[in-house]
């Protein structure tokens, strides 16, 4: 495998919202100038979709194929499991100063750090399972700053279901959603077991009556980056795509 044409960078941001010092990976793509401005990808479970989904590997081979736009990566990482759920789940309390550190702290960070589109259709929120409930609870929020969001296999209860029957803005989304046809039976973090299938098709029919540009998938696989992997060039390029 040739190295990476672009570049890994390691940046730290301090948060107010999560009383946190977070070490985010961004890939900032090959030949890279402040006199252009790109696309902006974040990421959260960030150390995942860097190590396990090889986003920047892949992101990389489309835009060498011109077959998604140029778009600077950001993973944002957990430091534990524990605090993941307080900030990723829809009822946790603290979810929404999670969405608020995404819109208030991050974005102007990475705004004052690259040269990137300032328009929301130019930004999108990826997340698997629990991560892909917090993006999309996060541009469900602030639409006119995140346009677009991909989720794989997102943890679906009534409180998102009634965040997304309630959005009544007039800025419309563009969504990628996918969830295997195996995820009958999913080991949680508390150890419970989850039925993710069958309330991500409920989240579907409701999401296919929004005026959201909507795509959905549903692969043959489980809950696990092994099956989320190979279905990331498909997410980007719909996505992304020039």
């Amino acid at each position: 495998m040739s190295s990476l044409q672009g570049t890994l960078l390691q940046l730290t941001i301090e948060s107010i919202y999560l009383n946190h010092v977070l070490s985010l990976p961004v890939y900032r793509p090959a030949n890279y100038t402040p006199l252009k401005s790109y696309g902006l990808l974040i990421c959260q479970d960030g150390h995942d979709y860097f190590r396990l989904g090889r986003i920047a590997r892949q992101a990389e081979e489309l835009m060498e194929d011109m077959e998604i736009e140029e778009t600077i990566i950001v993973g944002v990482p957990y430091p534990d499991i524990a605090t993941r759920r307080a900030w990723y789940h829809p009822e946790s309390p603290i979810s929404t100063h999670y969405s608020r550190f995404l819109a208030c702290e991050l974005l102007p960070f990475i705004e004052q750090t690259f040269s990137t589109e300032i328009m929301a259709h130019a930004r999108t929120l990826a997340g698997d399972s629990l991560a892909a409930t917090a993006s999309l609870q996060c541009a469900l929020a602030y639409p006119s700053l995140f346009g677009r969001v991909i989720l794989h296999s997102p943890y679906v209860n009534q409180p998102l279901l009634n965040a997304v029957e309630a959005y009544n803005k007039t800025v419309p989304l563009t969504i990628y959603h996918a969830i295997g046809t195996e995820e009958t039976n999913v080991t949680l973090t508390t150890g419970e077991k989850a039925d993710f299938l069958t309330p991500n098709r409920v989240l579907h029919q409701l999401l296919t009556r929004t005026p959201f540009s909507y795509t959905y998938k549903e692969f043959s696989g489980d809950h696990t980056w092994t099956h989320w992997q190979k279905d990331l060039p498909h997410a980007l390029k719909n996505v992304l795509s020039t």
